[in-house]
């Protein structure tokens, strides 16, 4: 009897101690940027240092979960953020102006460098790809390396159908929503959710639907776009778009992949990432 408590003390210390160890590595806090209270998660103890950008209304909480759990921790620093009004970023409100990206890009890159980052690769899905695209073009002597999937640089006709049909949150299942509405509550995340597709259709409005055209071919930094072939919500010619206007990127498609294919197949999409960031 006295063996087996003695064996059961063991397994509670190594426990306790494992747990000491995760939250050490494990930090979240808020940092003074370009006037608003930014939300960062930080995690890993690696010489390489990395930038999630969440899609849209997303946050490192709702957006990154796999990534900040298993992404090498030895090899990696993994900081996850908020952006102005997502997330645990608010106040203020969010809200859609027609430089949004750009507001987005400066105060990520800003964030980083308060936070004591000077080189840093970029993660960004979906809105946060968008984000990226543009962080890498105005800072090239900064970003080290780029992984972007679900993004776009301009709006189609065909992107607009799309955005139309999925203005109504009303409309999507409850295992979509519900990750957005415990975040936000179902009056906010609805009408900061309505705002957004009003948001992203304003581009519709300049030539050739820009977002950030003209910004590609100043990306010198290697540039993986991942791709899911059974996207919804992104057409194929959009990465094929980025594959052609950034010089020296390549292009990997998921055959399985929709959208959130960093969540659905996390364990492949952290593996190719790793390998893409360390090659």
């Amino acid at each position: 009897m006295a063996t087996l408590l003695c064996k059961r003390r063991l397994c509670i210390f190594a426990v306790i101690r494992r747990v000491s160890q995760n939250a050490r590595l494990f930090s979240s806090g808020k940092k003074s940027v370009n006037g608003v209270e930014l939300f960062y998660q930080q995690t890993g103890q690696g010489d390489h240092s990395v930038l999630l950008l969440p899609g849209a209304l997303g946050s490192g909480q709702t957006d990154f979960g796999p990534q900040l759990e298993t992404l090498d921790k030895r090899r990696f620093t993994v900081v996850a953020w908020d952006p102005r009004g997502y997330g645990r970023s608010r106040p203020p409100d969010r809200d859609f102006p027609l430089d949004f990206f750009h507001r987005d890009a400066k105060d990520a890159v800003d964030l980083m460098q308060a936070l004591g980052f000077r080189h840093f690769s970029l993660l960004g899905w979906s809105d946060g790809g968008i984000t990226a695209l543009i962080a890498a073009a105005l800072n090239p002597a900064i970003i080290k390396k780029m992984v972007v999937w679900g993004s776009n640089a301009y709006v189609s006709e065909q992107d607009l159908k799309i955005y139309s049909a999925v203005r109504d949150v009303s409309m999507w299942s409850e295992r979509m929503r519900r990750p957005m509405e415990e975040m936000y509550g179902p009056e906010y995340f609805s009408q900061t959710w309505e705002r957004w597709v009003d948001g992203i259709s304003q581009f519709a409005h300049n030539p050739q639907g820009n977002i950030c055209r003209e910004l590609l071919q100043l990306i010198i930094c290697p540039t993986l776009i991942v791709h899911g072939a059974k996207d919804p919500v992104v057409p194929s010619f959009h990465p094929e778009y980025l594959l052609r206007k950034i010089r020296g990127s390549r292009l990997h498609v998921m055959p399985e992949g929709k959208h959130n294919l960093h969540l659905r197949f996390a364990t492949e999409f952290n593996s190719l990432v790793e390998d893409f960031l360390t090659e």
